[in-house]
């Protein structure tokens, strides 16, 4: 598997970490079915894909990256669809971990 394919695999496992994240919250302590079983095909993809991805890339970036997309991707999706607090300095964190990202593919 090429860097390329690997890095993809990467970040599509760390948007799939967010719509976990978001199923579960939907799933409501996991007694909606529908959004329960939404959530557990959600958690497999995402491993699956982090796995594979980590075949070719470092453990420490692949891992840092995904949780990055997770933490930053879950945080705008709060805001966006459970109306969750928006501020300057959580803007100023989320802007520092998706630096963090940049610096870690660039590493």
């Amino acid at each position: 598997m090429s860097q390329s394919a690997a890095w993809l695999m990467l970040v599509i496992a760390g948007l799939l970490d967010v719509g976990w994240a978001i199923a579960m919250k939907y799933a409501d302590g996991y007694t909606r079915a529908g959004w329960s079983i939404v959530s557990l095909v959600l958690l497999a993809a995402f491993v699956f894909l982090l796995g594979r991805a980590l075949k070719v890339l470092e453990v420490g970036v692949a891992y840092s990256v995904w949780t990055g997309i997770g933490a930053a991707g879950t945080f705008i999706m709060g805001v966006a669809l459970f109306g969750e607090t928006l501020s300057a300095m959580k803007l100023a964190g989320i802007a520092l971990v998706l630096m963090g990202i940049v610096a870690l593919k660039l590493a």
